[in-house]
């Protein structure tokens, strides 16, 4: 490897550290589990190293890779729209999910909390695509707005919107699942 090669890496290195965590929690939100989140985070970091030069220029190179981040998503996601895949669900992959978090409350209350997760992430799953975006951007990642506007090209009416109508709606499912909505 050549000494431009490893300024290169270093640099990819430097510029992105502040945003990595940001991003795979971002890929976990729109993918909904681990593997998938993986490959997601791998596929944006290996399509934005060659375009170093223009992360480089960017003001605010959160927004922009979270951008392209959920451009990946989409595409992936119509592509596989269009092809016939046979799925296993999460309840089958051993070790995945809420079940493998660990508590730091007593087993009452981590048994408490991780019902409440599961049926959170249930009512989550039940929302639509446009829906659940939203409300796991701004509620569970921080994102304003605007920054979401930003990475859905969608108007900030349409998403307070969206938003306040995915909020109405968790309520609605987890006041029939008995549980005190927290929203």
């Amino acid at each position: 490897m050549s000494a431009v090669d490893d300024n290169r890496n270093t640099s990819f290195e430097t510029l992105l550290k502040p945003h990595l965590d940001r991003l795979y929690r971002m890929a976990f939100r729109l993918t909904g589990n681990k593997p998938e989140a993986e490959d997601l985070f791998q596929d944006v970091l290996t399509k934005v190293f060659p375009r170093l030069y223009d992360l480089i220029e960017v003001e605010a190179p959160g927004p922009w890779l979270c951008r392209i981040m959920y451009n990946h998503f989409i595409d992936n996601r119509r592509r596989f729209a269009r092809q016939r895949l046979v799925t296993v669900s999460e309840d089958q992959l051993p070790g995945d999910g809420v079940e493998s978090v660990a508590g730091e409350l007593s087993p009452e209350r981590d048994a408490m909390q991780e019902d409440s997760i599961i049926q959170l992430e249930s009512a989550l799953g039940k929302l639509s695509d446009e829906h659940r975006l939203v409300v796991m951007l701004h509620d569970c990642e921080g994102y304003k707005l605007v920054e979401i506007q930003g990475l859905t090209n969608t108007p900030v009416g349409t998403l307070k919107s969206r938003l306040h109508r995915a909020r109405a709606r968790l309520r609605e499912m987890l006041e029939t699942d008995g549980t005190k909505p927290t929203l």
